[in-house]
C-alpha cells in the first residue's frame, strides 16, 4: 500500500494574453503584487494558432509566459484561478478597452514532470479540483523534452514555449536545491491586493 505524501513542489506558471500591451503590463503587475516576484518572463509572443478568442478579445493577440519566484503547493491552483478570474473581470468592468474581454490570465503550475493549467470548464481529460476549477494536464516532460497530449492547445506545442519551460525546470531545480522540498518552504495564497 502506498502511503500518501505531500505533492512535489512546483512553480507557479502564468500565461497572460491580450491585444493591449497596457493590459499585459497590468496583469504582470497583479501577479507580482499578489503572488510574488516574477522569476522568469518570456518575450511577448504573437498568439497565431487560433482565432477562437478574437470575437471577445479582438486581435492580434500577444501572450507572455511567467514563472513566479518560489516553490508552491499545487493544491492551491483553484485559489489562483479564481483570483485571476476576478482580475480579468475587474479590468473588463473598469472600461477603457473597446472589447468585452481585454485580458486572459491562465494560471497553472510546472513541476519537473509536467505543466498543468487551471480551467473552469469540464472536459473528458480534465480533473475536478474544487470550487468549480479543473486541472488540465497540458504537457509532460519525458526523455529530455516536453511532449503534448492529444488535447494540448496548439500554442503550447511551440518550441518557444518548450524552451521557456526548460528554463522553468532549471529554476525549479535551483529553488529545490536552495530550500529543499519541505512543505513549510512553499508559498501559499495570500489575501488579494486590489489592483
Amino acid at each position: 500500500m502506498a502511503i500518501p505524501q505531500p505533492p512535489p513542489p512546483g512553480l507557479l506558471f502564468v500565461a497572460v494574453f491580450s491585444r493591449y500591451q497596457s493590459a499585459l503590463d497590468w496583469a504582470v503587475d497583479c501577479v507580482q503584487r499578489n503572488w510574488g516576484p516574477v522569476a522568469l518572463a518570456s518575450p511577448r509572443l504573437v498568439h497565431r494558432e487560433t482565432a477562437y478568442y478574437e470575437a471577445e478579445m479582438g486581435g492580434p493577440l500577444c501572450k507572455q509566459l511567467l514563472v513566479v519566484e518560489g516553490l508552491i503547493d499545487p493544491s492551491h491552483l483553484p485559489v489562483w484561478k479564481l483570483q485571476s478570474n476576478r482580475w480579468e473581470a475587474q479590468l473588463a468592468e473598469d472600461g477603457g478597452y473597446p472589447v468585452r474581454r481585454p485580458l486572459n490570465i491562465d494560471p497553472g503550475y510546472v513541476t519537473l514532470h509536467k505543466l498543468v493549467l487551471a480551467s473552469a470548464k469540464d472536459r473528458a481529460h480534465r480533473i475536478y479540483l474544487s470550487q468549480g476549477i479543473y486541472a488540465e494536464p497540458c504537457l509532460r516532460y519525458r526523455a529530455g523534452q516536453w511532449e503534448p497530449w492529444p488535447w494540448t492547445y496548439p500554442d503550447y506545442r511551440r518550441s518557444e514555449y518548450h524552451q521557456f519551460l526548460n528554463r522553468a525546470r532549471q529554476e525549479l531545480k535551483r529553488f529545490r536545491r536552495a530550500v529543499g522540498d519541505s512543505a513549510d518552504q512553499r508559498s501559499t495564497p495570500q489575501p488579494e491586493k486590489t489592483a
